[in-house]
This record gives structure tokens, sequence and C-alpha cells, in this order.
């Protein structure tokens, strides 16, 4: 039996397409997280644990708990984890409304990309290889709101899910990263636009 999801703004996500190959998710809520001193609930889907003891910790990233982290006892202290979902779901997702924030150099971005896709360079390409643009988090705040429905893709979704994590630990709410990112996309068949 195939269960669906709902994204925001009633997307429905049917669970197959969410879970691209992997086990039944499993869903970890009201995960207390830090920024900025202010705890905040979240709810995230994440993949099956079951049988494998630690794995849901280690999904999530860094986890602290103790005095030592300044937290409570019983709160833990996640690290932002955005979920990440196959181009054929970031492209329906796009056509119901998500904004799509492309991350790759503005080179790449012009060698083609999904239409209406933003570009804001995460890392730029230097003499001695790749070095983070340290305005990325001021340059999408200045187009994007932190409530914003933002899917954010790159040429193989490695620089994509390191943006999607900052922007989450910046306080944006509904950022998705795109799993496999625009080579994925191309790919698929899905449409590119070329400047």
């Amino acid at each position: 039996m195939a269960a669906t999801f709902f994204g925001r703004g009633g997307v429905s996500i049917p669970s197959l397409l969410l879970l691209h190959a992997h086990p039944p998710p499993l869903l970890l809520a009201c995960s207390v997280l830090r920024h900025g001193g202010a705890a905040r609930s979240s709810v995230r889907v994440m993949a099956s644990a079951a049988g494998r003891p630690g794995a849901a910790r280690r999904m999530l990233g860094s986890v602290r708990s103790g005095a030592a982290g300044g937290l409570r006892a019983g709160e833990a202290e996640v690290a932002a984890v955005p979920p990440s979902v196959p181009v054929r779901v970031a492209h329906e997702l796009q056509l119901a409304g998500h904004r799509y924030l492309d991350v790759r150099t503005e080179g790449e971005f012009g060698g083609g990309h999904p239409a209406g896709a933003v570009n804001i360079p995460y890392l730029y390409k230097t003499g001695s290889g790749m070095t983070k643009n340290s305005q990325f988090l001021e340059q999408v705040s200045a187009i994007f709101r932190r409530d914003d429905e933002i899917i954010i893709g790159c040429q193989s979704g490695r620089r994509s899910l390191m943006a999607a994590a900052e922007l989450c630990s910046a306080g944006f709410t509904a950022v998705t990263d795109i799993a496999g990112g625009f080579s994925a996309w191309r790919e698929n068949g899905l449409p590119v636009n070329v400047r």
C-alpha cells in the first residue's frame, strides 16, 4: 500500500517518489532545533532506521545533548537537515509554485537551467579550486522570504545540500534540496532554458 505525503500548499507527493528506492520513512517529530538561542520544533521525514541502532541519529547529523551543549536534560540539539527529493518531484513542486534556487556558478547556469530558476552561486571558481560565496545568505535573503517554498539545485546535488542546510540553519522554513542536481534534471528530460 503506497502512502501519500502532503507538502506545503497541499501538494501531494506519492511516497514511492519520495522514497526513491529507499525503505519506508520514519517520521521524526518535534526535534528541538536551536538557532540563535531560540528553540523551535520541527518535523522531518527521514529514511527508515529499522534494524540499524543509531542510524536515525547519524541521518540527522550532529546530535548533542546534556548540560555541555547548554540544553536541559531530555533535549537534543540537531543540525538542520533539509529534505531532499528526486528531480521529478522537484519539477512537480516547481509547477505547484515552489521557487527554484540554482546555486551553480554563473557559467554553469548560463549553459542551461530550469525555467524560472534564480541563480545565486554558493561557491565561486577560483584559480585554486572553489571558494564559498561569503554573501550567499544576504543575496538569498534579498530575493526570498524566510517562509518562501524553495527548491535548491546545483550540478550534482552536493553544493545544493550544503546551501539548503545553511538556509535551514538561518531560519528559512520551507527549503528542499534536489537530489542529483541539474545533471539528473537533464537526464530525466525535464525542461531546460539556455540564456
